[in-house]
This record gives structure tokens, sequence and C-alpha cells, in this order.
């Protein structure tokens, strides 16, 4: 951990998050929210260049994950749960208004924040994650994505997926994010470190039990975006077509996308120049975005 970084353990009444501070305490606050199956350490490409421009960063284990605490019900990971845990941690920061920036599970957890609370957002930023209004209606257009969300259902059948996914030092789960990177994104070093966090009592339990809970839940949708969102997709997504992406960006009454297209799921880690540059950009732009036509803004790299 970088000297500039502060850990310290958030109690919220109902669960106790694992956070990680940098920058100026008087920095433009931003909550950082890592995906399946990492940690707040996702970002450890990204924190740095954020301080340097200004900004207040706090990465979340969430709960679950990392030194957070692990719940054993699925009912303790809905959607409207995970939600409440980021607007009552920025309440807790003190923070009435701030920006946030999520991928994968992270990234759907950010929609719903803005969804059910777009006043306390400034600013969204997603990479790789639909919004799951359109989720539904692309897996039943396209076979294509449903063979892709296959393992969802895998990770419906109790006890099984632990057993397969944990077995030799959790071979499976690290190949499935060394086989879905560009080679070389996961050193032996870092994929250890994830082992090190998955290895926890309840941890790998936990993390499946989004999946549990998302399918098993019912939930109103999340309806039309207001505040402003800049979509980031890798467009070698194995687990996620782009199609996501495009319909995710129309739920957006003031957003744009901007695309890498030898990306993956992982672009984060992949390309962090890039992310980089475009998240620091969006949230310190101060005007509304500029929008050539209905619903899309799109660059590509």
């Amino acid at each position: 951990m970088e000297s500039s970084q502060s850990s310290r353990i958030v109690d919220l009444e109902s669960i106790s998050l694992h956070i990680v501070e940098e920058g100026a305490a008087d920095g433009e606050p931003v909550i950082l929210l890592h995906g399946f199956p990492e940690y707040w350490w996702a970002w450890r490409k990204q924190s740095s260049a954020m301080v340097e421009a200004g900004f207040r960063v706090v990465m979340v284990d969430m709960r679950g994950y990392g030194q957070s605490d692990a719940p054993a019900d699925v009912s303790a990971y809905r959607l409207g749960t995970l939600v409440n845990d980021v607007v009552r941690l920025a309440s807790h920061l003190g923070w009435q208004r701030f920006n946030i920036v999520g991928h994968d599970w992270g990234g759907i957890v950010a929609w719903a924040v803005e969804a059910h609370h777009p006043m306390r957002v400034k600013r969204l930023v997603v990479l790789n994650a639909p919004h799951l209004d359109v989720m539904e209606s692309v897996v039943r257009r396209m076979p294509s994505q449903m063979v892709r969300s296959a393992y969802i259902a895998f990770f419906q059948l109790p006890s099984l997926p632990e057993a397969l996914l944990s077995a030799g030092r959790f071979k499976m789960l690290a190949d499935a994010m060394i086989k879905t990177a560009r080679p070389a994104t996961f050193t032996d070093d870092e994929m250890e470190r994830y082992r090190q966090q998955w290895q926890g009592d309840g941890r790998l339990n936990a993390m499946l039990n989004y999946y549990r809970a998302l399918v098993r839940e019912a939930r109103p949708g999340l309806g039309r975006i207001v505040p402003p969102v800049l979509i980031l997709w890798g467009c070698k997504d194995r687990a996620l077509d782009f199609r996501l992406a495009k319909e995710s960006l129309v739920q957006c009454a003031n957003g744009r996308m901007c695309v890498h297209r030898s990306a993956t799921h992982w672009v984060h880690l992949e390309e962090p120049e890039w992310t980089n540059g475009h998240i620091i950009r969006f949230l310190a732009e101060d005007h509304e975005l500029d929008r050539p036509e209905p619903g899309l803004f799109e660059e590509t790299a």
C-alpha cells in the first residue's frame, strides 16, 4: 500500500465496510466500486492519477469482499442493500454529493445508486457493466449473450460452484480472470494477492451470493438515468456483448460512451492511461454534456 493511502473499517451499524482513502481531505469526492472477483485493489492503476488530478478517492471493499463483513444469507446481497451501503458510507464520510465509478458488479451497483439517489450523485462512470433494465431484453433477443451469461445459472447451484471454484487454490477462478484478459494482464504475484483475499472465511460464498440475489429478487426497474453518465467499454469482453453498452447508453438522459476496441472486460487494468484520462476529464467537467444526437456520443480507440 502506498504511504499516501489510509485504510480503516467503517461501522455502518448493520454492516462494517473496509475502505482505503487517498488524496486531500478537501478534494472532489469519488467512490470507487470494484467488480467480481476483485476487491479495493482493483483500482491500483487509477487511484494515484485521480489524486494527482485533485480528487479525494475512497476505494471500497464491497460487502462480502476483502476485509468487509461477509453475511452468509443470500438476502444480504439484494441490490437495494448494496445501494444503501454506498449511500450510508457517503453520509458517514460527510459527503452530501459525490461522484461514483464502478466496474462490473461495482458498475451495476453504481447504476442503481444513481437511479435511486439522483440528487446524491454528481457524475457516474461505469466500466463494462450494463444498466440492468436492458439485460433481460438483450439476452432474450441475442442467443449469444445467453451463452455468455451461462455462468450466472451455474452460480445458482448450492455449494457446487464454491467447491469447483476453490479447488486447487482457486484455479478455476484464477483461470477465468487470466483467460478473459489480455496476456500478462495479471502477474503471478497479483493472482496470489487475489487468492489470499478469496480464501477468507465465507468470502467465495458471499461473492457468489451477489448473483444468487440478483436472480431471486423481484425488484422495480431502474428507469432512465438523469445525472451525467460516462460509459467506458472494452469491446473484447467475453461475458458482455457490446449491444449491452449501446442499449445502456440509451437509458441515459445525459450520457456519453467511449469504447476501446482491443481492450477486454478488464479495461481499467489493460489500458490505465486511456481509462484514467477519460475518467478524470469527465469528472472535472463543470458543464452538461453536449450531445450531437439524442442519446449517443461515441468515441473509439
